[in-house]
């Protein structure tokens, strides 16, 4: 069964990542195809390599400050010649990006059968996150196996009229690949990874690890973030801050002018996955809109805040692990106050149950689709056990 696997971004790379790993194991059932969009193609290739793993296709797609549909007119022409030459069996995507609704949909018109992994997510809120709810909700539409999440995630696919039969709840691949990293990276080897003038920065601070480049926090929105910012090292003299800035220059624009020389707030240019995990593991409270993060952190026992309004991942809230906090100073500035201030509120989030699954998502995708025969049925592509 020829499978190809197609990512575009970070977060797409480090969740499929277990995937390629099982299927390639697997290679007397899997021919295992891995195709890099390009749509942020260095800091893909990094979180792959991260793995052991590289693209087989590279289609180059990324140009500098492209617009969503110059880049997904050039998305739908290359992928539209891949499939019709390679003709795989299966296309597998993941999330939520341009790359994955474009790959989804493009086999969808090749009668290529569609696996979406992490599946389900929705906020009900077209524009935040903006273009993902979107793109999410329609790849939703195109495939042939729902590889959801959550028992959340697949609820909501059930609202919007996904047969029961096409769901598989399956924890999220984000978990497997944390589980996997931290295997083979153990001791004072995460240490290793940091800059040797940052590790000395931070003996005897309280870390705050903090991302932030939604498009709907842009403008006013990362200007709040960075006021709530500087309060906090301001009122906390044991803490710093690490704020790996984002390459987006109305993300880099902001926080350099208000933060740039703000006493004990560290910006670094963007960092590699492993240095990522390494943040991670020595932060005492994450501030992030990545949705990534929010299924990561947990796995850490770390609390989370989320500047965000709205997240389709609500698990980490309910499960008492994460706060949605959105952009508001005040807001940022009271939450993380108490978590500086309340050992007893820092306890109880550090000590919340990781909602998003127990490391074996990846083993239950590969073995749902060793369970699939695919047939056609006149002009219908159907998936049937």
């Amino acid at each position: 069964m020829k499978v190809h696997v197609v990512l575009g971004t970070r977060p797409e790379a480090i969740k499929l990542a277990p995937v390629i790993e099982d299927l390639r194991r697997d290679a007397k059932r899997f021919k295992c195809v891995v195709v890099n969009t390009g749509q942020h193609r260095d800091i893909a290739i990094q979180a792959l390599t991260a793995f052991g793993l590289r693209a087989d296709v590279d289609l180059g797609t990324m140009r500098p400050d492209q617009s969503l549909g110059s880049l997904t007119s050039r998305l739908f022409y290359e992928l539209d010649n891949l499939f019709a030459r390679d003709a795989p069996d299966w296309v597998l995507v993941q999330g939520d990006t341009t790359s994955a609704m474009v790959a989804a949909t493009t086999a969808f018109y090749h009668r290529i059968a569609v696996g979406h992994v992490e599946a389900g997510l929705r906020t009900y809120d077209r524009l935040a996150p903006f273009p993902e709810e979107i793109n999410r909700t329609f790849i939703g539409h195109v495939a042939d196996l729902h590889f959801a999440p959550t028992k959340g995630a697949r609820d909501n696919l059930l609202r919007s009229g996904v047969d029961d039969r096409s769901i598989l709840v399956t924890g999220n691949t984000v978990v497997d690949a944390v589980y996997r990293i931290r295997s083979r990276i153990t001791g004072h080897a995460w240490e290793s990874l940091l800059d040797p003038a940052l590790l000395s920065a931070l003996r005897g601070k309280r870390m705050i690890l903090v991302t932030s480049h939604r498009r709907e926090s842009l403008g006013q929105g990362i200007e709040s973030i960075c006021r709530a910012l500087e309060e906090i090292v301001r009122r906390f003299e044991d803490t710093i801050i690490i704020f790996p800035v984002h390459l987006n220059p109305k993300v880099q624009g902001v926080v350099y002018r208000a933060l740039g020389n703000v006493e004990r707030v560290r910006l670094l240019k963007p960092v590699g996955y492993l240095e990522l995990i390494s943040l991670i593991e020595r932060a005492h409270i994450v501030l992030t809109d990545s949705g990534g993060l929010q299924e990561e952190v947990p796995s850490f026992g770390k609390p989370i805040l989320i500047l965000r309004d709205v997240t389709e991942r609500p698990e980490v809230v309910e499960a008492g692990c994460g706060r949605l906090v959105g952009t508001s100073t005040s807001a940022i500035v009271n939450n993380a106050s108490e978590l500086l201030s309340v050992p007893e509120i820092y306890s109880r989030m550090a000590s919340a149950d990781n909602p998003f699954g127990d490391g074996h998502a990846s083993e239950r995708i590969v073995a749902r689709l060793v369970d699939q025969k695919r047939v056609s049925v006149g002009t219908e592509l159907q998936v049937m056990e």
